[in-house]
């Protein structure tokens, strides 16, 4: 394995691991992380390197990642996603969209379960499992039909039909439920357990963190080595949250950037409003949402076996939790596009919530704020055209 991996970690109670072993959950059925050493990393590479590595997109950070060498790469076309500057939108204040619908499939998906394929593929694995409200299930099926490998993907019978086609057309065997995301991942588990499919949910494996914290990477090259003052990311497992948070520890270790760190927003819906629940509570672990409803699916997650990395990220950055209602989603996405800014629903309710956190002088005159837009608005309903 990469020479840099030093040992994979329990998110919660720091027992440690062998870098070298296929592996899923802590013994404590938390997330585990990957762990490098970063003095070394830090005297091999300087950060001015990057600009000029042929590979692409967040491929070009793969002395960070934990594939063992170049080979492993699976590319379907990977780019340096764009910060869309909407500041005239806003007084006295620099506002950044960063899309990510301009990675393959059409998400951020991409980044994460283009590792997580990757590792696989190393590992010589065979079958990959996933639940999914959509993107991840299209990125894990081109990504593992690119790989050679095969793929199941549960989803919830009202995934956007753009998504179930997609993944489908993709290659992966595609499975519509009739409940929720956990119920798929219910599913995944006992296929698991008696079909030996491995399961690549959300940070229940290690290696799609390692994809999804490029993006704090990618944006702190971006913006000349500086990060914003905040960052305003759509959560429903979170990934992209811990792993951006991650990635700023870890560039800030090697030298690479200074404190502080931009303050982290986890924005929800209303209809499923977990981290947020347990955020007003000061809570550091958060309950199951009964009876979740959220119109930006992306984000409609009852339970996230990674709550308490979220609700640390929050406090440690004096961000927040902030949940929007998904009429008013669809009416802020109508109005970003009318504008010629189109979004899907869930980056959209990243802007709403900046709104919010504008009114209630969470924001500040002057500052700077990046918004995730994590998948094309193209993918979703827009008005006029059934689901």
């Amino acid at each position: 394995m990469n020479s840099y991996i030093t040992h994979l970690e329990c998110s919660l109670t720091q027992e440690t691991y062998p870098k070298d072993t296929v592996l899923e959950l802590s013994n404590a059925g938390r997330p585990l992380l990957v762990k490098y050493d970063l003095e070394a990393l830090s005297k091999s590479i300087a950060k001015e390197e990057f600009k000029d590595s042929p590979l692409p997109g967040f491929w070009r950070y793969y002395p960070l990642l934990p594939i063992s060498s170049q080979e492993s790469i699976i590319s379907l076309g990977e780019t340096i996603t764009p910060l869309i500057n909407v500041s005239k939108e806003y007084d006295n204040l620099e506002v950044l969209i960063k899309d990510e619908g301009r990675l393959p499939t059409g998400s951020f998906k991409a980044r994460g379960l283009a590792l997580a394929v990757a590792m696989a593929k190393e590992f010589k694995l065979e079958h990959l499992a996933i639940p999914t409200n959509g993107n991840a299930g299209a990125a894990l099926a081109a990504y593992a039909s690119r790989a050679g490998l095969k793929s199941s993907v549960y989803c919830p019978k009202d995934t956007p039909q753009i998504n179930i086609l997609e993944t489908k057309l993709q290659g992966a065997e595609t499975i519509l439920i009739d409940g929720l995301i956990n119920d798929c991942g219910k599913i995944v588990l006992e296929g698991k357990q008696s079909q030996g499919w491995f399961d690549v949910s959300t940070l229940k494996e290690p290696y799609r963190l390692e994809g999804k914290k490029t993006m704090g990477i990618e944006l702190a090259e971006q913006l000349n080595w500086k990060l914003p003052d905040a960052i305003f990311y759509p959560t429903g497992g979170g990934t992209g949250l811990i792993g951006m948070w991650k990635a700023f520890h870890e560039m800030h270790a090697m030298g690479w950037i200074e404190k502080p760190f931009p303050r982290m927003y986890a924005v929800q819906s209303t209809g499923c409003a977990p981290i947020v629940k347990a955020f007003n509570k000061k809570e550091r672990f958060a309950e199951l949402w009964q009876d979740p409803t959220s119109e930006p699916w992306g984000i409609r997650v009852p339970v996230a076996v990674g709550d308490f990395l979220i609700l640390d990220a929050i406090y440690e950055s004096n961000g927040s939790a902030i949940a929007v209602d998904d009429s008013a989603v669809i009416t802020k996405r109508n109005e970003l596009a009318s504008k010629g800014v189109m979004l899907c629903p869930e980056g959209a309710a990243t802007a709403l919530a900046l709104d919010h956190a504008i009114q209630n002088g969470e924001v500040k005159p002057e500052e700077q704020v990046v918004l995730f837009n994590c998948a094309t608005g193209l993918k979703y309903p827009m008005p006029g055209l059934p689901n």
